[in-house]
């Protein structure tokens, strides 16, 4: 524990986890707006193009999990574990949305499904903010139990 103080302790938990929630929505935006265009881009040129998505997903994915191992080392607490199996449920999420975009889309359904996968981002984020949410009013409570 790196606070002696549990109140203070809480604190900086819910805020570590209030930025962990941002940075989750702010990049599932953007892997819905890189989509979109992944979308048109591929329709219209080579498999080279699908190649340079997946390796761009697979490296934005690699990011975000090196990014919420240093919150697990950092907070110390297992509310950074239940955030970091939020992050990884999310990417996972966005990513299979990009991968049957790819797959199975044309430029005239282009439009549908990128308001499918922006669908599917809100829903995802949402879920993310409401597990965290709940993760730190337990966290509140638990802290407030004396040992």
């Amino acid at each position: 524990m790196f606070l002696t103080k549990p109140g203070a302790r809480v604190v900086v938990v819910i805020v570590v986890v209030a930025v962990v929630v941002v940075v989750v929505v702010v990049v599932v935006v953007v892997v819905v707006a890189v989509t979109v265009v992944v979308v048109i881009v591929v329709y219209y040129s080579s498999s080279y193009s699908c190649t340079v998505v997946v390796v761009v997903v697979f490296v934005v994915v690699v990011v975000i999990v090196v990014v919420a191992v240093a919150v697990v080392v950092a907070v110390e607490e297992v509310v950074a574990v239940v955030v970091v199996v939020v992050v990884v449920v999310v990417v996972v999420v966005v990513v299979v949305v990009v991968k049957v975009v790819v797959v199975v889309v044309t430029i005239v359904v282009a439009v549908v499904v990128a308001v499918l996968v922006a669908v599917v981002a809100v829903v995802a984020a949402a879920v993310a903010v409401a597990v965290v949410v709940t993760v730190a009013v337990v966290a509140v409570v638990v802290e407030s139990v004396p040992e």
